[in-house]
């Protein structure tokens, strides 16, 4: 199945008509599952449903002329990071119209983000790309294994390096995700 991703990837880059028609039954599902564990993490009475998030998201991959696909694992990767824009936008969107009220919450217990029991998604994303300006693999990297949902294996592939890699700089991405977090907190309080 990863071949036929990879080929059909392949040819919808080089614009072969049709391409794109045959990719969608093989990719919805995990685009799905992407979106549910995304939202999974937002609040609960969070307005988007996965489908239209998926369908968001891909609105705007289609629109990615310049992106030549090279493999299933960086098309997911590319749609879990846009599927995190989305939502990014979306916070923003809702925190300018609540104006003063608090930005989206999103619980990250699960990969030890947390300082509280959730992090502003807003400071999160102000965060990694303070991170990504400093060192954009483990930005890359917190990408993958946080809206991806990744395992450290997955995505040592995408990223072409060695799982013990991954590790290492996903470990220190999270102390200097931890810190910048909590400062972000101390000045908001």
């Amino acid at each position: 199945m990863g071949g036929d991703i990879t080929g059909l990837l392949a040819a919808w880059s080089a614009g072969r008509g049709g391409a794109l028609d045959e990719l969608m039954p093989h990719i919805h599902q995990e685009l799905r599952q992407i979106a549910r564990l995304q939202l999974r993490r937002e609040r609960d009475e969070h307005t988007l449903q996965p489908t239209a998030l998926v369908n968001e998201a891909f609105l705007r991959l289609v629109k990615q002329d310049r992106v030549a696909w090279e493999c299933r694992d960086q098309f997911y990767a590319v749609a879990a990071t846009t599927m995190r824009r989305i939502l990014v936008d979306y916070a923003r969107r809702r925190h300018a119209e609540k104006r003063g009220g608090d930005p989206e919450r999103v619980p990250w217990d699960e990969v030890q983000l947390a300082i509280e029991p959730g992090v502003n998604l807003l400071d999160l994303e102000s965060a990694l790309s303070d991170l990504e300006s400093l060192d954009a693999r483990q930005a890359r990297i917190v990408e993958l294994r946080v809206f991806a949902g990744c395992t450290v294996e997955e995505a040592a592939q995408a990223l072409d390096v060695s799982p013990a890699t991954v590790k290492r700089e996903w470990r220190a991405a999270q102390v200097w995700l931890r810190g910048e977090l909590d400062d972000q907190s101390n000045r908001g309080a």
